[in-house]
């Protein structure tokens, strides 16, 4: 499961503290009582609370809305999927990888650059057929320095965070480097700079508690809508925006209802016609998606996420009209855009081209807890698994008239949220893991037995200690959900 590291000790290289400036002031999202998690932390890690972090982290926030107010979203449109990244001119102009703007060894840069590109790059890739993060992505970074440095501040973090380095503080001076850089960029209204606030945004993410994911992907929804662009507009910043997306879809999920996304879902796609009717609008997004991913897996993967943020939204709504009566703007009645969202979810399972299906399925018993389910395809993994958490929480709100057949596995909640658990312990893609945290933590809630709870336990442990991703958070979560004491499933694997 893990990608191979260099033989080199990395502990040792990172101790130094370089940026530890005085703070004077108070944080209030941490004095406030925590929204899911109290001290949701994952492991022993002080860097989320370091002042200096926090003061970038507000920094970057001004300067995106700074820019994003003086850009006219009108006079951009979205760049053409056949669009080359670099041309004869741009290859003239490439300027070498500038080493030189932080205080860092150039050796332990060139450790960061490898370690994206070996490491961090297939988390972000794992949607992508052309691996843009991989590979585009690095050969922009040439001649953006923010970009080169997002990067560099993302591996060197991720780094720290599978060493355990409570101390180390690369990423932090990478990071306020990569900062201090991007004004030019928004300046000059360069698209591009999509690129390196995701990465940031993702870097952020990794780094902090998920319960105040709102704040981390707001400057990145602006510059999208912004921009004009969304996950159908081609190129490497279609890439970049399917990463945000599934930033965003993990933070509806963790609001339990409460929130849908930062960028509204009409914004994920390109504008339909304004005199569609909302059926005609969702059959044609359909289309959109029907089509690009019977060519491309990928594509049907992203297609699973979008339709996983709709499942968030039509649950944020409900909530929203039942517990505080505010008014939607789709009239049609709750049990129709519920039907309607079902069939779109069963509609993606038919119409999966080859690549996103299992090469192997087995079931359960005989010793065997979940089922396995095998995919050759990295996007398959999540996307197959994201629309098994869909339907548990379709299932979980579904209206009283809908009478289903129990003798259907899909309409039974603990028959998709076995299938989320086995695809995760089958198919152990890094990349996916990070991806399947909350699905799992959906999937979790329903399991009864104490060996799932030992199984599911063990998916979060592995997930935390070979990624550098925080994910014990959740299982702390389902600790509570499962009636345990704090620590007690922890402890017992």
């Amino acid at each position: 499961m893990d990608s191979d590291m260099m033989d080199e000790p990395v502990a040792p290289i990172l101790s130094e503290n370089r940026i530890s400036e005085p703070y004077n002031g108070t944080n209030s999202i941490f004095e406030e009582e925590a929204f899911l998690s109290p001290g949701t932390f994952s492991s022993a890690d002080e860097y989320a609370a370091n002042p200096r972090f926090l003061e970038l982290q507000e920094e970057l926030r001004c300067v995106l809305f700074s820019a994003v107010a003086s850009l006219e979203p009108s006079s951009y449109t979205s760049p053409v999927a056949s669009e080359p990244l670099e041309g004869p001119a741009s290859r003239a102009s490439r300027q070498s990888l500038d080493f030189t703007r932080v205080s860092i060894p150039k050796i332990r840069l060139i450790f960061y650059l490898k370690n994206w590109i070996t490491e961090c790059a297939p988390y972000l890739d794992k949607f992508d057929e052309s691996r843009h993060f991989g590979v585009h992505i690095p050969i922009l970074a040439q001649r953006s320095p923010t970009l080169f440095y997002a990067i560099l501040a993302f591996s060197a973090r991720q780094t720290e965070r599978k060493a355990c380095l409570d101390k180390a503080y690369d990423s932090l001076e990478l990071y306020q480097e990569s900062i201090r850089l991007l004004g030019p960029g928004l300046q000059a209204k360069d698209p591009n700079v999509l690129v390196t606030v995701c990465i940031l945004a993702v870097m952020e993410l990794m780094s902090v508690s998920p319960r105040d994911w709102r704040r981390h992907v707001e400057g990145c929804a602006a510059l999208f809508e912004s921009f004009n662009v969304n996950g159908l507009s081609g190129g490497h910043l279609q890439a970049v925006f399917w990463c945000y997306a599934r930033m965003e879809l993990c933070g509806a999920i963790i609001s339990n209802g409460a929130e849908s996304t930062v960028l509204p879902l009409e914004k994920w796609v390109p504008a339909m016609p304004e005199n569609a009717s909302p059926e005609e609008r969702e059959r044609m997004i359909r289309d959109l998606f029907c089509e690009k991913g019977s060519i491309l897996p990928d594509m049907h993967a992203n297609w699973a996420v979008y339709l996983c943020a709709k499942t968030c939204d039509l649950a944020c709504r409900r909530t929203r009209y039942l517990e505080l009566g505010e008014m939607v703007d789709d009239p049609r009645p709750f049990v129709e855009k519920w039907t309607t969202l079902w069939d779109e979810l069963q509609y993606w399972l038919d119409q999966r081209p080859p690549a996103m299906l299992p090469i192997k399925t087995t079931g359960i018993g005989g010793g065997q807890i979940f089922p396995e389910i095998l995919f050759a395809h990295w996007a398959a993994i999540s996307g197959n698994q994201l629309y098994h958490a869909s339907c548990v929480m379709m299932l979980d709100m579904k209206p009283p008239e809908k009478v289903f057949s129990l003798l259907k596995p899909q309409y039974s909640p603990i028959w998709h949220a076995r299938r989320v658990c086995g695809i995760s312990l089958t198919n152990p893609h890094s990349g996916n893991l990070i991806n399947a945290i909350q699905p799992l933590y959906i999937a979790g809630k329903l399991l009864s037995h104490h060996s799932e709870h030992i199984e599911v336990a063990k998916l979060f442990k592995i997930v935390e200690e070979t990624t550098g991703w925080g994910a014990l958070w959740r299982l702390k979560d389902l600790e509570r959900a499962w009636g345990y004491e704090p620590g007690e499933i922890l402890s017992a694997i």
